[in-house]
């Protein structure tokens, strides 16, 4: 497994430098995904799925990269970073491939299943690699910088998408994610080794560094658990309350084009924050503000109303840029790094899997507006266990 560069010995990595070799990829991936995510559901029915069925196979994506996560660090502590970005994004371009030539729900199940998959090798080794080679004290803004450039990617997808759209129909989104799959994958591959790489060959498995760090894993996991799951809840909910209250498509568009550019602008700043305040001056903050803006999501009945709280939701998402990927990666222990990160990622992404289920399940036996209140209070309890676990600045990673 590649090991963090010694600033004591190598120059260190500016984060200037990374601009083309992993920012821009980065954004470039996103774009792909971003114009491809909402072409998912129409594909699904256009194969002859029922509206609900449609929704279960594009939540499949999210089951592939809870399902792949732990593996996903194994990959990488074995092959190193540059090879893992190799198989995942082998695996992104399979995905699509079956998406786009899927003759039935099945064939495209699977393309799902592995574009989650894909996304659980992609974000591991990336994250793995921005440890290795940036140094401590400019790792929140590596890491605000690398969600940042994804966040514009999935923004801007849409709109560079819809031309393809108009001419190929749902497909043509696809073959737009397949073509930024492989050139941002190429980009990745061809980043020099980190100093001191060496793919992890040691004797300890994957399931010994789970045991070692439950303590970490159950504390600071039960936060970012929480905290991935009002983020993904966010994306379920508005467009639900936007059609509740009659607003139009296009209506509901502008106002998550708004929240969007709040969150992306936001990147930069929570990275400066994240490393010059710590972890706790940042998460804490970010779940207060998921908790208000749920728990006054119910109050809204207008474009202007909801659109605020849209703003308050997307501020908070902003403001979150970049903390879990630095707590899970001041917390990994040496010499188990890419293995413990991919347990820390599952803990956050079983909560975005499982936010949007439960507000969905929530929402058919009560009322919407119980399904926000109750993702209130789950902020709520996230922003008290993330002050209380989540380390304050020049903490370390919560292990005292």
């Amino acid at each position: 497994m590649s090991a963090p560069v010694d600033t004591a010995t190598a120059e260190p990595v500016r984060l200037r430098s990374l601009t083309w070799t992993v920012f821009v990829p980065m954004a470039l991936y996103g774009i792909g995904v971003g114009a491809a995510s909402p072409m998912y559901a129409l594909r699904a029915l256009d194969l002859g799925a029922s509206i609900g069925l449609a929704g279960v196979l594009v939540s499949l994506s999210g089951l592939g990269m809870v399902l792949a996560d732990l593996p996903a660090g194994r990959i990488v502590a074995r092959i190193g970073e540059r090879a893992a970005i190799a198989v995942g994004s082998v695996l992104g371009v399979l995905g699509v491939l079956c998406a786009i030539v899927a003759p039935n729900v099945g064939v495209l199940a699977a393309g799902m299943l592995l574009n989650g998959a894909a996304g659980a090798v992609w974000g591991l080794a990336r994250q793995s690699y921005i440890v290795a080679v940036v140094p401590a004290a400019e790792r929140g803004r590596a890491m605000s910088t690398l969600a940042g450039a994804n966040r514009l990617g999935y923004y801007c997808g849409p709109f560079l998408g819809a031309a393809l759209v108009h001419a190929m129909g749902p497909s043509g989104a696809l073959w737009l994610q397949l073509g930024t799959t492989v050139l941002s994958g190429l980009a990745m591959v061809a980043i020099p080794s980190p100093e001191g790489a060496d793919p992890d060959v040691g004797g300890h498995t994957l399931r010994s560094v789970v045991v070692e760090n439950i303590g970490v894993l159950g504390t600071l996991g039960s936060a970012a658990l929480l905290m991935g799951a009002v983020r993904a809840a966010r994306i379920a909910v508005l467009p639900l309350w936007a059609a509740h209250i009659g607003l139009s498509a296009s209506a509901t568009s502008v106002v998550f084009g708004i929240a969007g550019a709040v969150d992306v602008l936001m990147s930069y700043p929570a990275g400066l924050w994240l490393d010059r305040r710590g972890s706790r001056a940042t998460g804490v903050p970010a779940m207060v503000l998921f908790a208000i803006g749920f728990g006054t999501l119910p109050l809204t009945s207008s474009m202007l109303g909801m659109g605020a709280v849209a703003v308050v939701l997307g501020l908070a998402n902003g403001v979150s840029n970049g903390v879990i990927m630095t707590v899970g990666a001041d917390a990994a222990p040496d010499g188990r790094r890419a293995e413990f990160l991919g347990a820390w990622r599952l803990t956050h992404d079983i909560g975005m899997f499982a936010g949007p289920i439960l507000a969905g399940a929530i929402s058919a036996v009560a009322l919407l507006s119980v399904s926000a209140l109750a993702l209130a209070a789950a902020a709520a309890v996230g922003a008290v266990a993330t002050h209380r676990w989540f380390p304050g600045a020049g903490g370390g990673g919560g292990r005292g």
